[in-house]
């Protein structure tokens, strides 16, 4: 991640953490920041930036060589990410903050609408006073994209029509019935009489309709503007090797994303290693199931597309897909005994993602329990469409977003008792991306796959992660064209053109972090692989999952050297015994 998107990622928390605050702070009269938005001028992010780097010096400042066990762990995984920040203030005008996936102009109006938190009439106040802050907020990201192209470094092509054609959609309808108006209109509602008579709820709507007219929509018309000065200079869709010094940021992007060092090169090649192998598996399966002729994407679609494997489109056939999916997780979770020492306490459960943003939610998601426990995690399956949904896919997904996936690896590190709280919560995308992809095959070598097209989906799934090695190498190190990796990933995957389309995009403007996944699981194979090479029969798969499991997310080279140790202790165990 570059610096500026941790600053960024890191003032969403800011405002969610405002926002979640603010119905807990106001009865103590100590609500103090949720009338403000944060500062996004460039001048800010320096200062942030400095911070960081001078916090990292007082950090370096404390010998490694004073600390052991898990507080010389703890300094090393806080070691790497530091560091990482700090060694991205090179590339920190590299990156593009507006863009189709996220940006001020979606995540600032979604943080209104989802997080600001409606009580009373202090919070229709502070909801007002934020409405009227979008100037200087626009003002500051304005600023910082002027720099960027001053830099050399403009939105891709295809970012700049797409973004224009959301912000103008934006600001089309009528004050009145803008979401920022019609959701503020609905928290108002849910108001107790006594927090607001109608009189107050009737001016806070028409302050909110005011400030929509005189700060929102002209911050959006100026960021409009400047999309609008830069579209005839933003003609390429080319990666990341087309911007100054692009192919040393690339390589920066690489370690960041993976936390390893491996190379781009290194990468592109597993990769295509990886699709050839994966695809002579899914090429046998497809044909003892009648699928012999085209690419294998083409022949997965067309067994996608086969109504056996559908349900029906009602809200009975939603009703049972999600109790599939609950049957599929505690069927495998009762039967990983043999493969897993410790499992989580807290519980999962399946649910459908909210009907409201189902349209633009991916197909999947988890989220973790509550730090208390009183919230069970959560698996989210997206139902806006059942024809997403293929029979031979929905164990691994299960597999990946529950058990032993994400709910074993997020809720086990929450759960872990004497590490400090970044431990438990930290993300490194290779480590957790990885231990998910690595745990579908985890289910298929327990024998949870038996069906030759469920393990069909297995393959799928890791072709999609294998694709990503070659594609997103080929964008940003090989000068592939956009073009170029759709029709790869189309052959390859069996994902339709516009999923594609948006996968490929995803990738020219996050360079590095589609690796992340498949690197995650090929570094958890080889570590797993070198274990039981050195320690043979003593080797319990248990003991590794323990390893890999209980010490929380952590870099890539970080995990390898746990491991090793781990491995050398197990190895000494038996000659410290017979000397006893």
């Amino acid at each position: 991640m570059l610096q500026e998107d941790l600053l960024a990622a890191r003032r969403e928390a800011r405002e969610g953490a405002k926002a979640f605050l603010s119905g807990i702070l106001d009865q103590y009269g100590l609500n103090f920041t949720a009338d403000e938005l944060s500062d996004t001028s460039p001048e800010a992010a320096d200062r942030q930036l400095e911070k960081l780097k001078a916090d990292y010096a007082v950090f370096r400042s404390y010998p490694r060589e004073d600390y052991e066990g898990q507080e010389r762990l703890s300094y090393d995984i806080w070691d790497f990410f530091m560091k990482n920040q700090v060694d991205g203030e090179r590339w920190k005008h590299h990156n593009y903050p507006v863009n189709q996936m996220f940006g001020i102009q979606s995540g600032l109006p979604n943080f209104m609408a989802d997080q600001h938190l409606v009580f009373n009439q202090r919070d229709a106040d502070n909801y007002v006073a934020r409405l009227t802050k979008f100037p200087q907020v626009f003002d500051g990201v304005i600023a910082g994209l002027k720099l960027r192209d001053e830099a050399g470094v403009l939105p891709r092509q295809f970012t700049v029509e797409k973004v224009l054609t959301q912000m103008r959609g934006f600001i089309e309808p009528k004050p009145a019935e803008h979401m920022l108006y019609t959701t503020f209109k609905t928290k108002l509602e849910k108001v107790k009489p006594e927090e607001m008579d109608e009189a107050a709820r009737a001016a806070a709507l028409a302050a909110v309709e005011k400030e929509i007219e005189a700060s929102v929509y002209p911050s959006y018309r100026r960021l409009i503007a400047y999309f609008e000065e830069i579209q005839p200079r933003a003609t390429s869709n080319d990666g990341a090797w087309s911007l100054p010094d692009g192919l040393a940021y690339y390589d920066y992007e690489v370690r960041s994303n993976t936390t390893t060092t491996m190379s781009a090169d290194e990468l592109h090649e597993i990769g295509v290693r990886e699709v050839a192998r994966i695809a002579a598996e899914m090429d046998t399966i497809l044909r003892e199931a009648g699928y012999a002729e085209g690419t294998i994407g083409a022949r997965v679609r067309a067994l996608g597309d086969d109504p056996a494997q559908l349900y029906p489109d009602t809200p009975e056939g939603r009703e049972q897909i999600l109790k599939d999916y609950m049957r599929i997780i505690a069927e495998i979770n009762a039967g990983l005994d043999d493969w897993f020492a410790v499992k989580p306490k807290a519980g999962v459960q399946v649910q459908r993602v909210p009907e409201f943003s189902e349209k633009t939610a991916p197909g999947a998601y988890y989220q973790p329990p509550s730090l208390d426990g009183a919230r069970p995690g959560t698996f989210y399956a997206n139902l806006r469409n059942v024809e997403e949904i293929t029979k031979f896919g929905m164990r691994t997904l299960a597999y990946h977003e529950a058990v032993p996936g994400h709910h074993f690896q997020i809720a086990i590190a929450q759960e872990l008792e004497g590490l400090p709280m970044f431990r438990k919560l930290i993300p490194f995308t290779a480590y957790a991306e990885g231990w998910a992809l690595y745990s579908e095959q985890v289910a298929w070598e327990a024998g949870f796959q038996k069906n030759p097209l469920d393990n069909l989906g297995r393959l799928q799934a890791e072709m999609f992660r294998a694709v990503r090695l070659v594609v997103d190498t080929g964008l940003h190190a090989k000068r592939w064209t956009r073009e170029q990796a759709i029709g790869y990933m189309v052959d390859y995957t069996g994902m339709g053109d516009d999923e594609v389309t948006a996968e490929i995009e995803r990738y020219l403007v996050l360079p590095g972090q589609a690796l992340a996944y498949k690197v995650g699981m090929i570094k958890i194979l080889d570590l797993r692989r070198r274990a039981r090479e050195a320690l043979g029969e003593e080797f319990d798969v248990r003991d590794f999952h323990d390893v890999v499991l209980k010490n929380g997310s952590m870099p890539m080279t970080v995990l390898e050297g746990v491991v090793d140790e781990w491995i050398a202790r197990e190895r000494a165990a038996p000659s410290e015994l017979a000397m006893r």
